[in-house]
């Protein structure tokens, strides 16, 4: 675990020079000229100012000096969606499904959803922090800064509260942003099923005492559900927004994964954050996304996982100018990801996303799926220091390596947490 008090992690303030900015992801507050090295000037945790080398204001042209070393640098990242947090691991269905068995075989054997449900209720909150924290630390080391993480293994109000305290207490001892998601509405829980009203029965709990109870206590930054066939219904879905829009929290959701539910277009009329997944998204779900502002972010690593051939409309979203952002979505049965730029190495290849599309979204588009595009996914004055100094000569190796991580400096939160310059 990384102890944010030790001597070896110092303040970023001063002067950081010999930079190369990646395109489009800096606003400079002097424009650069073509081939000359850019600074950035960081005093107090935030950016101060964005320019040349040679125009650093005298007003901060005294403070410490960092020498980048022409290294390209870029906002941290941005992984904007999670389920991070859960007990135990489901490397065993892999397995049985590489045997041949089916989903129906893996259910009756205990697997699926239902085991992490288990597995995570049985742990305490300490054990799930244990467990978590080098999940966390493996996708910090890479160059994230910040990161969304949901509930949606507990499915009951004690457990459910127990993720989103471990997701807090996560943030807090390795100083990264997190932005908490409630996902009571991911599954049903073994207890609800098998009865005619089972499911309308868990989502009113969900909306009449869960989300109220953890919104009062502070744990819930945003609201998801996972709307779809094997799930909860359109009707269901909007009784969970309606919850949330009462207590005035942002929506997002689980979208046409597996087939069209039209939940993009209901999740936009609640002014959803993002959609996610989005497989099987409708030309109704695109223009409502993009009359409201919402984050298609796509998930490769589940893509990949499931095997799936369906491809999300990327020419279709990017047609409609909707904002693209890129996820590791780790969780334990379908993407057991641990890294973000192969995420963005995935999107490329299997997605044909370009390399300018990658970068923006594992970091401009990712911060506005979690709402943090004030603060994160952008160098730029007034912002907190979150960014990343690479080992690379050009921006397009940050999606072409994998297995590979080029980060040599990780300035986050105005603090040098690898590295330095």
């Amino acid at each position: 675990m990384q102890d944010l008090s030790r001597s070896d992690f110092f303040s970023a303030d001063g002067v950081w020079t010999c930079l190369r900015l990646a395109d489009g992801l800096a606003q400079p507050d002097v424009p650069i000229p073509q081939g000359e090295c850019a600074s950035l000037v960081v005093q107090q945790g935030q950016v101060r100012w964005v320019g040349p080398q040679g125009g650093v204001p005298a007003e901060w042209a005294a403070g410490p000096r960092h020498a980048g070393g022409g290294r390209l640098v870029t906002p941290g990242l941005v992984d904007c969606h999670t389920h991070l947090v859960y007990g135990g691991q489901r490397a065993n269905e892999f397995a049985m499904r590489l045997a041949g068995a089916t989903y129906e075989e893996v259910a009756r054997a205990g697997g699926g959803i239902v085991s992490s449900v288990k597995a995570t209720r049985e742990a305490s909150e300490d054990e799930l922090f244990a467990q978590a924290l080098p999940r966390l630390q493996a996708l910090l080391d890479e160059g994230v800064c910040a990161i969304e993480i949901k509930s949606g293994y507990g499915l009951a109000l004690a457990h459910e509260r127990k993720q989103l305290r471990v997701a807090r207490r996560l943030g807090e001892a390795l100083g990264v942003t997190v932005r908490t998601t409630f996902l009571g509405a991911h599954a049903l829980p073994p207890e609800y099923a098998g009865t005619t009203q089972g499911s309308q029965d868990y989502t009113d709990l969900v909306c009449q005492e869960m989300l109220p109870a953890l919104a009062a206590e502070g744990l819930v930054d945003a609201v998801d559900v996972f709307c779809e066939r094997i799930a909860f219904t359109l009707a269901e879905t909007e009784q969970v927004f309606q919850a949330a829009q009462a207590l005035g929290l942002p929506v997002k959701l689980h979208a046409e994964q597996l087939s069209d539910m039209g939940g993009a277009a209901l999740a936009a009329r609640y002014g959803a954050l993002s959609c996610d997944h989005i497989e099987h998204l409708s030309a109704e779900g695109i223009a409502a996304m993009q009359a409201a502002g919402t984050v298609a972010v796509l998930l490769p690593g589940a893509y990949y996982t499931l095997r799936d051939t369906q491809l999300p409309p990327i020419q279709a979203l990017r047609d409609a100018g909707v904002p693209l952002a890129v996820s590791t979505d780790h969780n334990p049965g379908t993407s057991p990801a641990l890294s973000l730029l192969l995420m963005a190495n995935m999107a490329c290849t299997l997605f044909r996303l370009t390399v300018p599309e990658a970068l923006a979204g594992i970091t401009t588009h990712a911060a506005r799926a979690l709402g943090l595009q004030e603060s994160h996914g952008l160098i730029a004055a007034g912002r907190p220091a979150n960014f990343v100094l690479w080992s690379v000569q050009e921006p397009a190796e940050l999606a072409y390596w994998f297995g590979h991580r080029p980060a040599h400096t990780i300035v986050r939160q105005g603090r040098v947490v690898k590295g330095g310059a």
